[in-house]
């Protein structure tokens, strides 16, 4: 094989995996058909954790949204200061 015959190969090759590939095909498929029998044995588990969801949507916006009151305790030092 010639210098020249392998440039050509390898410029043919396929770069990366590719989801529409025959093996990505096949892995979306067993990923989806996993997942619906995980969620179908698992339902009860799944479903009673649901129960929750609001109560951790309010501690996590409590931690992660609190950036916009300014910092704790700023307001009411310099309040003091003004007054004294």
């Amino acid at each position: 094989m010639s210098v020249e015959e392998r440039s050509d190969h390898q410029a043919q090759a396929p770069k990366g995996s590719s989801l529409k590939s025959r093996a990505g095909l096949v892995l979306i498929g067993f990923l989806i058909v996993a997942g619906v029998l995980l969620f179908t044995e698992h339902r009860a588990h799944v479903l009673g954790l649901l129960v929750w969801l609001p109560l951790l949507a309010c501690l996590l916006m409590h931690v992660f949204m609190h950036g916009g009151h300014g910092h704790h305790g700023t307001d009411s030092q310099q309040d003091n200061r003004r007054a004294s």
